[in-house]
């Protein structure tokens, strides 16, 4: 095998994939990226067993041929050098690959140990515009669990009515946000990781532009530019938002959800590292009071507010209400309580197109 490609656009196709190389495991072909020059093409692929990414570039190939390649290495490798051109080529030595007067070698493994990737997803299928589904990734992707006690919960579910709807829930927090459909197939729900999320929100454009997404025997595949995602769906039960999200609430209070975001950051820097990293929000008379405790100090500021029902003193992790706040993106939010040991939700207090839901945390002190 033999090619010359640009430097800069072999950079950036190994580092796409290189993203869904393993890491940590005892088969070193899945810590590659296979490398298949062809025709005018050459294509990067890498694999982890749940999530796997293609990249496609033009190259000039001289000889046919395909090879792995420690991703990681190679990624990072070629990340160190300039715009010029590249050769890539294999020998007795391992891949060669030389720039300018120099040239480096690297270990080469087996291609035909590489596992066989089905890129030919298509069964079913689903249409939004890039930036709808880059925007409801953004909003909800960051509430999904990180631990393997519940692996359902590392993803998000996306239910397929009029509308989309992605939740994404870690057993402390809860995101709910929906997007229009262009166009649909049969599809009905599907719960789709979060990492394959991050990488496919990191394909779209922010604009009308639209992408399809095929699934297919429990598989998800997306292609755009040259780049192929595809990623196993996690199959269980989810829980449902029904049973979770109230109805009703005994306290709603409507402010400038900037100001209270930087009071909130200004709170949380003094209890960073905390346990619990508690704020409390003290809510009385057209006020909301956030304030916070540790050995370090303490902080009290007070917010003004439009309020309407109980007086109520609620807790809880800051982190959890910073990103709430964060994801909203209207000048004025809506916050919804039942009590304070009760779940409580929060809004922008014009398009209700999105929801995050919060358990307090009963405060000791």
């Amino acid at each position: 095998m033999k090619f010359v490609c640009d430097g800069l656009t072999l950079s950036e196709a190994v580092t796409k994939a290189s993203k869904a190389c393993a890491v940590r495991t005892t088969a070193p072909i899945m810590e590659c990226i296979k490398i298949t020059a062809k025709n005018d093409e050459v294509k990067f692929l890498a694999t982890d067993g749940e999530l796997s990414i293609q990249k496609i570039v033009k190259a000039e190939v001289f000889d046919e041929g395909e090879v792995c390649i420690p991703g990681k290495l190679f990624a990072d490798f070629m990340g160190k050098l300039s715009g010029e051109e590249v050769c890539i080529s294999t020998g007795e030595r391992g891949v060669e690959i030389r720039y300018g007067e120099s040239n480096s070698y690297m270990q080469q493994l087996n291609a035909e140990e590489f596992p066989q990737i089905n890129l030919e997803i298509g069964e079913n299928y689903f249409v939004l515009k890039q930036k709808d589904l880059k925007k409801i990734i953004g909003e909800t992707v960051f509430c999904c669990a990180q631990d393997d006690s519940r692996p359902v919960l590392k993803g998000c579910l996306m239910e397929f009515n009029e509308k989309l709807e992605m939740t994404a829930l870690d057993g402390y927090r809860l995101a709910l946000s929906t997007a229009p459909i262009v166009s649909k197939g049969t599809v009905e729900s599907i719960i789709c990781p979060a990492r394959t999320l991050g990488e496919i929100s990191r394909m779209l454009q922010d604009d009308d532009g639209e992408i399809t997404l095929y699934t297919q025997g429990g598989m998800l595949m997306v292609s755009i530019e040259g780049m192929v995602i595809v990623s196993r769906l996690y199959q269980g039960e989810f829980i449902r938002k029904e049973n979770v999200l109230p109805r009703e609430f005994n306290t709603v209070v409507k402010l400038d959800r900037n100001e209270l975001a930087l009071s909130v950051e200004r709170a949380a820097i003094l209890i960073r590292g905390d346990k619990n990293n508690l704020v409390t929000l003290d809510i009385h008379n057209g006020l909301v009071r956030i304030s916070s405790v540790s050995e370090i100090g303490n902080v009290t500021e007070s917010v003004k507010a439009e309020t309407d029902g109980k007086d109520i003193v609620i807790s809880m992790n800051a982190k959890y209400l910073l990103d709430s706040l964060r994801a909203l993106d209207e000048e004025n939010i809506i916050l919804s309580f039942n009590g304070p040991v009760a779940p409580f939700i929060l809004q922008n207090a014009e398009k209700k197109d999105s929801v995050y839901l919060i358990l307090p945390v009963r405060n000791a002190a």
